[in-house]
């Protein structure tokens, strides 16, 4: 039987411990034969989990002949790891053994150097941190998960579960993964990555700077039929200047932030109104339908349809 070890950090966050422990334990086979044996382990007998105190029955030892490893997030992910844990998993990871992380727990797993020159997300909110933090580790903030054969890692929470469904479907097959996909009630694959759900209230303005004035300007006359030109000619400057402006204040050109501004509009009104696809992308600025579906399918990861079932 293939055995996962769930490791629990101090303050490990619940729901990213509970994941794996849930998903794997419902994990049968077609002859009913449970999938996965699950084991809890830290390196203290007792755990600091927030609401509740957690006491393990396995300690780090309970890693050493696990098939999978999972690390789920911490409340602190610039927490240092501890030198115990650091070097099991490494010992481990020497061993062949397949490392997940789920959230930010690619912060801790990052910090054993084992994701050194791999590609790996997180949850979007601590994408940025985790490249600042390490620079070695190539950070993808948009997808669900990211499976590099050994190491693998997820986003925020929900995507973890995602990443268990593709571990069962990796170890026993679609048939098997579905089955638990329907106990836990989730679709097997979800479309899309997290920049579906990565939402900006307004598109990022520098506060006080030449340019604020000008970027009000463009939230207003979203529906227009823009060009470098017409925004340079608005902002009194030179196309060449504009640029230069633009990504010294705002680390984008104008035409990317225009199309930031107007994605971020159409997903407000795909949330809040009943109007037609068709009637969004015209109100946002795009001249034609399939021009808009394409912008947005590019940007959020999904089609204007599924993201109106999603969230409105």
């Amino acid at each position: 039987m293939h055995t996962v070890a769930v490791l629990a950090l101090d303050q490990v966050i619940p729901f990213d411990l509970s994941t794996p422990i849930e998903v794997f334990s419902r994990t049968r086979l077609p002859d009913g034969r449970p999938g996965y044996q699950v084991r809890v382990c830290a390196e203290h007998d007792e755990i600091d989990a927030g609401a509740f105190t957690l006491r393990p029955p396995w300690g780090l030892e309970g890693l050493l002949d696990a098939d999978t490893i999972i690390v789920p997030g911490i409340t602190d992910p610039t927490a240092s790891l501890p030198p115990a844990v650091r070097d099991a998993l490494r010992s481990a990871a020497a061993d062949g053994t397949r490392i997940a992380s789920i959230c930010v727990g690619t912060f801790p797993l990052a910090a054993t150097g084992l994701l050194d020159g791999l590609r790996v997300t997180t949850h979007w909110r601590a994408a940025g941190f985790l490249a600042a933090t390490h620079p070695d580790i190539d950070v993808d903030p948009d997808v669900l998960y990211v499976d590099n054969g050994q190491f693998l890692t997820s986003a925020g929470a929900a995507a973890g579960m995602d990443l268990c469904l593709h571990m069962i479907r990796r170890d026993y097959g679609s048939a098997v993964a579905a089955d638990v996909a329907r106990l836990s009630v989730m679709p097997l694959e979800r479309e899309g990555g997290q920049a579906q759900f990565i939402v900006h209230d307004h598109v990022p303005t520098p506060q006080g700077s030449e340019l604020e004035a000008l970027l009000a300007w463009l939230r207003e006359n979203l529906a227009r039929d823009l060009a470098l030109v017409d925004i340079a000619e608005r902002a009194g400057t030179s196309t060449r200047t504009l640029i230069r402006r633009f990504r010294d204040q705002t680390g984008t050109t104008p035409l990317q932030w225009l199309h930031r501004a107007r994605i971020r509009q159409a997903q407000h009104l795909l949330e809040t109104t009943e109007h037609s696809v068709e009637r969004i992308g015209s109100q946002v600025g795009f001249g034609s339908p399939t021009t808009f579906r394409d912008r947005f399918k590019r940007t959020t990861g999904v089609t204007p349809q599924t993201y109106r079932r999603t969230f409105s």
